[in-house]
């Protein structure tokens, strides 16, 4: 089986991403503190989650395949 190489851009879209990601996860963790809505609470929480699994899945990505 070939192994599979990213190009320059695709390892730049991936860490665009891995950072907009993080952004987002700080965002929702400090919100979190301000809201009082418990639904609202709730839908962060899940953006919470989401994100770090998220996170997770663009770093295995990011450290599996090499770049060129």
């Amino acid at each position: 089986m070939e192994q599979q190489n990213l190009g320059p851009h695709e390892t730049m879209e991936i860490h665009e991403l891995l950072n907009f990601k993080t952004i987002c996860l700080a965002k929702s963790k400090m919100m979190q503190g301000l809201v009082f809505d418990k639904d609202l609470k709730t839908l962060m929480q899940k953006d919470v989650q989401q994100s770090i699994q998220a996170i997770n899945d663009l770093q295995t990505l990011y450290t599996r395949i090499p770049t060129q």
